[in-house]
């Protein structure tokens, strides 16, 4: 294949891009910066029928074939211990909760991918708080080390002679016949009218400590008194997740928030308390006014990959190909 390709955005979907495109063929460089962006400050869940809401079907539909691409070969040549969990549990600690499950659990078998419906939550997890009853597992769910990935796919690119780059200020200075914009929340600056804003999100990251109880296996969610709170294996410990609201471009994590998941998580899983706190950090999602991702042909030299909100991890396999086919000839495969 001839033809180069430059893609503006280092984090976990400029990499996925940038990897495609050069197993395609395509001469690749990426232009990022220091910054590591929402990607570093991620849970790395890839949950579709947990994220998902009613509403919301098109992105469902995103994000089980996506989770397909996931499971059949998008980490080919990366190393399996990336994946941290292989099934998720979303629990309810009031009734309010509980009835919200039922309307997710409901909406999911209504689109044709039924949940299996837990009345016993703790036979599944036994260091849930006996309180907590009701909740749907969703078995084909995984979780990955989302800085792990990041650092995998990068290397994995530098083995395919990607190249890297500066960032750029404006599309005209980026080192490619095809620019692919895929720099998250600064997409706009590059291409005004791309409606993509910054939504804020703390996560923290709790070490496991000898004489804990023993790591997670699964990822479980839950509901707490109409909050949602994650809670992510990883080899050390847990991640812990997030808040959103919208708060400009501060990072700084804020005490309110967490405060709130800190005791969500205890509520749901009462033995989190006796955990190191290892982190505090806040990143910064790129939402859109649909919540859906902005993956598409801008003009003849530019395709734009943005715009992924919470879902960028899950998403990614998805992008990349979408954008690979836009930059390859019709009837080209590779």
């Amino acid at each position: 294949m001839s033809g180069s390709v430059a893609v503006i955005g280092g984090g976990v979907i400029g990499l996925s891009v940038a990897r495609r495109a050069a197993q395609a063929g395509l001469s690749v460089t990426v232009h990022r910066g220091a910054d590591r962006g929402a990607s570093w400050v991620a849970g790395g869940m890839l949950a579709p029928h947990s994220e998902g809401w009613p509403g919301e079907e098109r992105l469902l539909r995103l994000g089980l074939d996506s989770l397909r691409l996931w499971r059949e070969g998008f980490l080919d040549g990366l190393d399996p211990a990336l994946v941290t969990a292989r099934e998720s549990l979303v629990v309810a600690v009031d009734r309010a909760d509980v009835a919200d499950l039922r309307t997710v659990a409901d909406w999911l078998s209504q689109q044709g991918h039924p949940v299996v419906w837990e009345s016993a939550a703790r036979d599944v997890e036994p260091l849930l708080a006996q309180g907590i009853r009701h909740g749907f597992r969703a078995p084909t769910e995984l979780a990955v080390d989302n800085r792990a990935v990041v650092a995998a796919l990068a290397a994995d690119c530098e083995r395919r002679g990607v190249r890297w780059a500066a960032p750029v200020s404006d599309v005209s200075d980026a080192a490619g016949d095809t620019v692919v914009i895929a720099n998250g929340i600064d997409a706009p600056a590059l291409w005004p009218g791309l409606q993509v804003r910054p939504v804020k999100g703390e996560v923290l990251r709790l070490r496991w400590r000898k004489g804990c109880m023993p790591l997670l296996d699964k990822v479980v969610r839950a509901r707490v008194h109409g909050r949602q709170v994650y809670l992510v294996p990883r080899a050390d410990g847990v991640v812990v997740g997030a808040t959103q609201y919208e708060h400009g471009r501060d990072t700084a994590p804020v005490v309110s928030g967490v405060r709130d998941l800190l005791d969500d998580a205890c509520a749901v899983l009462p033995a989190l308390g006796e955990y190191e706190l290892a982190e505090c950090a806040a990143g910064l999602r790129p939402m859109t006014p649909d919540n859906l991702p902005i993956v598409r042909r801008l003009d003849e030299r530019t395709v734009a990959a943005t715009g992924h909100g919470r879902s960028g991890f899950l998403l990614a396999p998805w992008t990349a190909e979408r954008v690979v086919s836009e930059l390859l000839p019709v009837g080209v495969k590779s």
